[in-house]
Formats: structure tokens, sequence, C-alpha cells
């Protein structure tokens, strides 16, 4: 039986308000209802109990949020049984939930914090005395701030041992109750935003392409990054694959954000420059995990600045899943922009040549319209072209028309 999981609590309240229309029973007896959230965005108790910062306190911090911080948020690390009972009269089935590697381990390689561990035992336990499945991630954006300091944190080949060792760490500790693995949560998005736009953190990027760039390569590192996330994630499924799954019975996978992309034109400029959209945007991640190296596309543009697999390195990576899961909520047209291309010094966003717009001429940055169908092109390209895997929709849903600032109060108040 196919098993499609959704973890949104907009997902829930789009279901409740159209309650005369839907019910539980006109979804099959294996599909799952959750919620998602990530540790920033809910726990709180952010220097507490040995925790230590991770980018996105930094960032947070530095008032870039309007001074909206993840401090206290919704303080789940004090109330977490509460925050459970009201999954309970949710009816919800699943919690994604992510892991803060520094609460875990503080520095972020060395010393365990035996309260970040207790932490973790306890909601899990929680969660599943109560019939919920604890569905885990990673690494949702919240890089210790010590391995940042360090060597850089995404863009250094270390991360891949640092990462892999954290892994271990929770598959030790929580591997007995814990079936579903993410290893990270839309490091397409991250990459793009933290490495070569620059507006979110690690805020690496290089002017003229990021904004408030003070270090960074906007045309290396997204990248080398990406790379480092690829080896990353295959290190620690292989580790998982060897040691842990026969006697834990666990599924590990990775979660990528993906548009859907419709031609603005029906011209073959536009409808090239649609598939190349798909490769930069999705098979950037997508087609080293299943074939094993980069769209050939990619190759052609970036050049000597996409780094390349060595042959090792491609056997790890393909097929280090066992599932794909999937953040969708934006349909956007594409245009032709390889005129881009004439550039001599070009970042990642130059490298793809498309221009992108909202189906709608009056929506904002952060609104796009519900197109249903978006979901169902990408979920049949995904089958058609990458040997239909297993997937899970980790996020879809409803898009806002609200400031980055804005979201991120709202995203402290909803998860």
């Amino acid at each position: 039986m196919l098993r499609v999981s959704f973890f949104l609590c907009f997902l829930l309240i789009k279901l409740s308000l159209c309650a005369d229309k839907y019910s539980r029973d006109d979804f099959p007896p294996g599909f799952v209802f959750g919620a998602s959230s990530s540790a920033y965005q809910v726990e709180g108790a952010a220097d507490q109990d040995g925790r230590t910062p991770s980018i996105l306190d930094t960032y947070a911090q530095a008032g870039h949020f309007d001074g909206a911080t993840g401090d206290v948020a919704c303080d789940q690390y004090h109330k977490y049984k509460e925050d459970v009972q009201l999954m309970v009269d949710t009816g919800l089935e699943a919690y994604r939930f992510s892991i803060s590697w520094s609460r875990l381990i503080p520095n972020g390689r060395g010393p365990i914090n035996p309260k970040g561990v207790q932490y973790y035992n306890n909601l899990i336990d929680e969660l599943i005395s109560h019939g919920i499945e604890p569905h885990v991630t990673l690494h949702h954006s919240d890089l210790p701030q010590a391995l940042e300091d360090e060597y850089g944190g995404w863009v250094s080949r270390k991360i891949v041992k640092d990462f892999t060792t954290y892994a271990d760490v929770c598959f030790k500790n929580f591997g007995d109750r814990v079936l579903h693995w993410t290893t990270m949560n839309e490091p397409n998005a991250f990459v793009l935003v933290g490495y070569d736009l620059g507006f979110l953190p690690p805020q690496r990027c290089s002017a003229p392409f990021g904004v408030n760039c003070s270090r960074g390569n906007s045309s290396t590192e997204p990248y080398m990054a990406t790379h480092n996330i690829l080896l990353s994630h295959a290190s620690a499924a292989r580790l998982y694959k060897k040691v842990y799954k026969n006697r834990q019975h666990g599924y590990i996978g990775i979660n990528i954000y993906g548009f859907w992309f419709v031609p603005l034109t029906k011209t073959s400029e536009d409808e090239l420059a649609t598939q190349r959209a798909m490769d930069f945007y999705f098979g950037w991640f997508l087609n080293p995990l299943v074939f094993g190296d980069y769209p050939d596309v990619m190759k052609k543009i970036a050049g000597s600045r996409l780094p390349v697999f060595t042959s090792l390195e491609s056997r790890s990576v393909m097929g280090s899943f066992d599932f794909i899961g999937v953040n969708h909520y934006s349909t956007l047209y594409v245009k032709d922009y390889t005129s881009i291309l004439k550039m001599e010094i070009r970042d990642y966003t130059a490298d793809s040549a498309v221009l992108m717009s909202a189906l709608q001429n009056d929506t904002s940055p952060f609104e796009f319209p519900i197109t249903p169908w978006g979901l169902q092109g990408l979920l049949e390209y995904v089958k058609q072209n990458f040997g239909n895997p297993p997937l899970y929709i980790h996020e879809n849903g409803l898009s806002l028309s609200l400031s980055l600032s804005l979201w991120f109060n709202f995203a402290l108040c909803m998860q």
C-alpha cells in the first residue's frame, strides 16, 4: 500500500474549514495525518540545560526577524506533554519534528549533553504513549554556530564526519522507537537563501548577488555546500543501514523543496527553460541521489564551479535513501533568460538562466495561489523521471502574504 504522509498544520486547518465536504473516511486507511515543526521554532529554552547557539539563534539575535527569536517560542521544551495532548485532541497520527544538534551535542562535536538526550527521549515516549508516530529530522537549518565559526560549516568537507557522528548519537539513543528518519529538511532551499542570496543564515554570499554580504561566494559556495550536504546525508544513511536498520527496522530519507514549474509561453525557449528550472532546483539533489551525478545542464553551465563526485562518492550517494520527502507550496511560471549566461561571473541563480513569477501578477513574494494540480504534476514528474521512488509528502498547503519577519513570528505561534 502506498503510504503518503502530510505533515502541516495548515492542512488540518483547511480540512476543518471544509468539514462539510471531507472527512477522514475520504482518505485511505494507510494515509497518515500529522503536523510538522522545527526545533528552533517550537522548543524555546534556547540557552537552558546545556544548549548552545545555532546559526538560527545568531541570526535572530541580530534582529533580522524584527526582534522575534526562538528563545521561548512555544516552549515545547517545558510543555511537551501539553503539546502532545493538543495533538491527541486534534487527531494527529504523526508528528514530524527536528532535533537541535546544539542541544544534543553543544559544541557540534565532542561530549553529549545528557539533558538533551533526556528531553528527546521524553518527547518520543510521550508521543508513542498516545499512539502518535515520531518522524525525526536531523537538520532543519540550525547548524551549531560552533561549527560555522570553526570551519565554515557546510562549505567544509569536515562537516561530513561531524554530521555522521551526530546522526550516530541520534540513531543510538532514539532509534529503538523512531522508525522514520529524515537527514535534511529542504537543503536546496537552505543553500539557495543561505549561500547565494544571503538573506537567511548563515548569510554567506557575495556582491552583487546577495544582500548584506560580509563573507562567502555566491558563485561557488552554493555548489560546495550542496555537495557536502549530499555526502553527509549519504554517510549517515550508510551508517544507519549498516549498523542499525536490521535491528531497528526503520527508514531513512531526505526532504527536498519542490516548486512545480510551467512555461510562461508555449515557445520552445520557455519549455526548455522549464526543464532547466527542474534540473537546477530539484534535480540538483535528486539526480545524484538516484543516478549518482548532477544533471548534465548544471555541469555544462556551472563548469568547474560545480564539484565532481569521485567514483566512490557517486556510488555512496546513489540510492542512499529509503524515501524522498517532498515539501510543495508553489507553482511558478518560467521564462527563458539564457542571455544572462553571457555574464562572466554568475551566481547559482543566474546559472539557472530562468525568470520565475507567480501565477498571478498581484501576488506578493510570500503568497502563491493554491494549485493542487501543481503537487500532482511534481509527484508525477518524480515518478516518471526518477524511477518511482517512495515519496512522503512532508509539507504542502497555504503560503500566506507575509513579510519575512512576520512569517517568522507567525511560524513560532502556529507550529
